[in-house]
Formats: C-alpha cells, sequence, structure tokens
C-alpha cells in the first residue's frame, strides 16, 4: 500500500533516511547497488545495516542481515517494530539515486526478520522506499505462514 499522510509520516521518514545513510556504507563493487536497512526497536533504538559483497557471490550478506547481526551485537532480539529498506546504485554525487521501484526484502532477509520478529512477539512494518515516497507492508504479509522459533518447539 502506498503511504499517505499519517502522524508517523516524519517518523517514517528519518527511518528511511537513516537507510539511506546506511546505503552509503555499503561495499557493492560487483552490482554496484547499494542497499541500506534500519530497524527500529520498540524502545526508539535504531540499528541499521548495509550490504557487503564478496567476490564469491553467494557469500553476500544483504542489509537486512547486517543489521539482524548488529542488533543482536548490542542483544537486542525482541522489540523489533519497524524496518526501512533503502537502496539503488550511487549517483554521480555519491549520492544514492533514486530508484522508480520500491526495493523491498529478499527471501532470505524476510525470513532472517521474521526470526527477530517472532521472539519478541512483533510483526513490524517493513518501508520500502523508492523515488516518490515508500510502500509499506506488514512482515507477515511479505512473508506468510513463515517458520520460526515456535515450529521448533514440541
Amino acid at each position: 500500500m502506498e503511504c499517505g499522510a499519517t502522524m508517523n509520516d516524519e517518523q517514517t521518514r528519518d527511518l528511511l533516511q537513516a537507510a539511506r545513510t546506511a546505503a552509503l556504507t555499503a561495499y557493492a563493487p560487483y552490482s554496484g547497488f547499494h542497499v541500506g536497512a534500519a530497524f527500529r526497536f520498540d524502545d526508539g533504538t535504531v540499528v541499521t545495516g548495509s550490504n557487503f559483497e564478496n567476490a564469491s557471490y553467494g557469500l553476500a550478506i544483504c542489509a537486512e542481515t547486517s543489521a539482524a547481526i548488529a542488533a543482536n551485537l548490542q542483544g537486542r532480539r525482541t522489540g523489533l517494530v519497524e524496518v526501512a529498506i533503502m537502496g539503488g546504485p550511487l549517483g554521480e554525487d555519491g549520492t544514492l539515486a533514486p530508484t522508480a521501484a520500491p526495493v523491498t526484502p529478499c527471501g532470505r532477509c524476510r525470513q532472517v526478520m521474521n526470526e527477530l520478529a517472532q521472539l519478541g512477539g512483533t510483526d513490524p512494518v517493513v518501508y520500502s522506499g523508492h523515488a516518490t515516497g515508500w510502500i509499506e507492508h506488514r512482515l507477515s504479509v511479505l512473508l506468510p505462514a513463515a517458520f520460526g522459533p515456535a515450529n521448533l518447539k514440541s
């Protein structure tokens, strides 16, 4: 759904800006596609990550996974309430060039985010930024019938 004017627009824009800033730290020499993710937790803390490519392409780390690892290193495994993702090539001025279509999380990243969400009993809103704004979905919509920690309990 396209986001309209809400009370949280400024907070959403700030979270998307944090993701955009994180994308500038990406290591993307092979694809040239820089992605940043920003996770907001229930206490207001924002943790960011960016993609890190590898010459062995399959070993690349996505921005959302990078943010999840950073959150874990800070002891944050619960309380994930919002995620923002921004991505695209760098423009000639070194800033993130706007994309016409939103950058949504890949399947692996949806699963990684689901792990944090299920551990904390949340269903975070995922904002995917693009040239003219953002779209938003609940993680449960992006990854329906997700497999998680509860599936492993007998």
